[in-house]
């Protein structure tokens, strides 16, 4: 009793931070201004429109083809990062060439660079007349496929950023232990490796998901902005409240605000489920 007495009054002695009680209730505070107040006003908004007046708004054909685009993009889009991201954190990590520092470090430059800038840059490349578009067989830009490029753009750092720290820390020691026991390339994958890159790949593609729903600015030049075709869900609530129209936009918002939250609940629980059933084995 006289030691535990003794540790909590050194760790109160040596702690940085305040009492856990005020530092919970400054946490609490900024998330609510920050995050809880301003999602809050788009519900109570919403609320003002009427049942169905809301259902009007939120199921109209040009509001849900660009729900379906807009999931739809952002779904690939990250599916798209978990696969390549992980192959590239796997290059950074585990090889040595020249470049890679400059290439690391063009890993983080849609973090950086202005979207608005990305989406042009993107334009011009993948347009009919560009360096690659030209090239192709088929229109890229001011076409579904070229919101999916944007989206993948924007969210390809996530997911490597969250894997290379996971394979750092992963030693080749315990790849070499796995061959010498005679297991093959594929086994040792499975066995060894996948479990240990799961968790944050999950991560990382949950990340990208969620960055890709909101995304705006490097999306709507190459989209082309089409009703009914190329119109991401973002844009409708912009041009919504260009015309004055506050409450539809609040209804698509809190639409895409629910729905962002059960997708994003669910992609946390399936990682729960694998991070569960991988340390069990």
């Amino acid at each position: 009793m006289e030691l535990r007495k003794a540790k909590g009054t050194e760790f109160k002695k040596y702690s940085v931070l305040p009492g856990f009680g005020l530092t919970l209730g400054y946490t609490m505070l900024y998330l609510s201004i920050l995050v809880l107040l301003p999602l809050s006003m788009i519900i109570f908004y919403s609320s003002k429109m009427g049942w169905s007046a809301f259902w009007s708004t939120v199921m109209d054909p040009r509001v849900m083809a660009s729900y379906k685009l807009s999931f739809g993009a952002s779904l690939a889009a990250g599916l798209i990062n978990m696969v390549f991201g992980v192959l590239l954190a796997w290059v950074m990590v585990r090889y040595s060439f020249p470049g890679k520092k400059i290439i690391d470090a063009l890993v983080d430059l849609p973090f950086a660079l202005p979207t608005a800038v990305a989406g042009i840059a993107l334009t011009t490349v993948y347009a009919p007349n560009g360096w690659i578009g030209s090239l192709l067989g088929f229109k890229v830009a001011f076409t579904p496929i070229g919101v999916v490029i944007a989206l993948t753009f924007i969210g390809l750092p996530f997911v490597v950023r969250m894997v290379q720290p996971v394979l750092q820390s992963l030693e080749k020691e315990v790849e070499d232990a796995s061959a010498s026991l005679g297991a093959s390339r594929f086994q040792t994958f499975r066995k060894v490796i996948f479990p240990e890159l799961l968790p944050a790949a999950l991560a990382g593609f949950t990340l990208a998901f969620a960055r890709s729903l909101g995304e705006y600015g490097s999306v709507v030049f190459i989209s082309g902005n089409m009703p009914m075709k190329t119109e991401i869900t973002p844009l409708l609530i912009m041009t919504k409240l260009e015309q004055y129209d506050y409450a539809g936009a609040t209804a698509i918002a809190a639409v895409m605000l629910v729905a962002s939250f059960l997708l994003l609940l669910i992609i946390n629980l399936i990682q729960w489920w694998t991070n569960r059933k991988f340390m069990s084995q």
